[in-house]
């Protein structure tokens, strides 16, 4: 829905993603703001918004794989972390550029997502998903017992990042590159719902069967979706390995897969935006736990140990729970919902009687 007035008069515009002078205004603040942060935000939210950075480039591949296609993976930490041992193996053994290494990251992530979404031609919903849980323990298996190519259990160092002569190893020079890739990202992954093979995607998550009677190649479908968003697991694995220089199995665990569904649920199923909403809503949530659990312990002594332990996980996994029963949408419906009815104010807006 456009805002009052707007209206498109050829088929370009009304495709367009951006279509108002205000919403090309907001997204050049947004963009300038996004970019100078590194003047004006303190190191520990440079760090914070880096790590931000990398989980969205991460998200928006399972956004691809199952927010559009609907194949559900659970193992995405995993595939995340081919990409991360990739650039670790190729530029410590073989002294390969790191620059040159960000795209073999992001193609040995996407073939071996291959191999695991083969069984996708024959499994469905509950059981793809365990599939894909497999696969997360045979990749963390793999790292950690063949110490002579991958360090084993105690990883991979890595050196600074470089540019030329130029050192992008601080804080502020690698959210830069961090946020590049995270734009280059979002814009690629934002084109390919817009594209046949996006509407082949959507087709398929909503009724395989009817797809396929439509003409839609389903197998050949699916596995472009898990190459896709292998590929992005392992560009935002590359973008780890740089941000902590180093890498071991035990930052790539299912854990972190649980929280990227996790992410999805909360910001919006099927949309670009609510990778956005997701990611910044659980990792803020994360944020407050992290102030508030020296006061709780404080409070409850007896309970300071449980407290620091447990608390993120229980109250983050109650909001995706919540969000699951009350808002199945996430953010992105409730977003849309606020701007129908401003825009539709003071008349009624139906949606809210729905």
């Amino acid at each position: 829905m456009l805002p009052g007035g707007v209206f498109s008069t050829k088929y370009d515009s009304d495709l367009a993603i951006i279509r108002t002078k205000t919403q090309w205004l907001l997204l050049g603040i947004g963009l300038a703001l996004l970019f100078t942060a590194p003047l004006f935000a303190s190191s520990y939210w440079l760090s914070w918004l880096t790590r931000l950075g990398i989980t969205v480039v991460a998200v928006l591949g399972l956004h691809v794989l199952s927010g559009l296609c609907g194949q559900i993976s659970i193992g995405h930490a995993a595939f995340m972390g081919v990409g991360a041992y990739t650039v670790a193996i190729l530029t410590a053994r073989a002294g390969l550029s790191s620059w040159l290494c960000l795209p073999i990251c992001g193609l040995s992530a996407g073939l071996v997502g291959l191999v695991f979404g083969l069984p996708c031609f024959r499994l469905k919903g509950l059981y793809l998903a365990i599939s894909t849980l497999a696969a997360n323990s045979i990749i963390i298996y793999c790292i950690q017992h063949v110490p002579s190519l991958t360090g084993g259990f105690m990883g991979l160092s890595l050196d600074p990042l470089k540019l030329g002569p130029a050192d992008l190893s601080s804080r502020a020079a690698f959210y830069v590159v961090t946020m590049v890739i995270m734009v280059l990202a979002t814009i690629f992954a934002k084109n390919i719902q817009r594209t046949a093979t996006g509407r082949a995607f959507i087709a398929i998550r909503d009724n395989e069967l009817a797809a396929e009677v439509s003409g839609i190649p389903v197998f050949r479908c699916k596995m472009l979706a898990f190459f896709i968003g292998c590929v992005f697991a392992g560009v935002a694995g590359w973008l780890w390995a740089y941000s902590q220089l180093r890498v071991n199995p035990n930052q790539f665990g299912l854990y972190d897969s649980m929280w990227y569904v996790g992410m999805l649920i909360v910001g919006g199923w099927g949309s670009t935006s609510g990778v956005f909403f997701g990611a910044i809503f659980l990792r803020l949530v994360g944020v407050a736990v992290d102030q508030a659990s020296p006061h709780l312990a404080d409070a409850l002594p007896s309970l300071a140990q449980q407290i620091y332990v447990s608390l993120g996980l229980i109250l983050s996994g109650l909001i995706v729970v919540l969000f699951m029963l009350l808002e199945p949408k996430g953010l992105y419906s409730l977003c849309e919902k606020f701007k129908a009815y401003y825009r539709l104010h003071p008349y009624a807006y139906w949606g809210s009687r729905a």
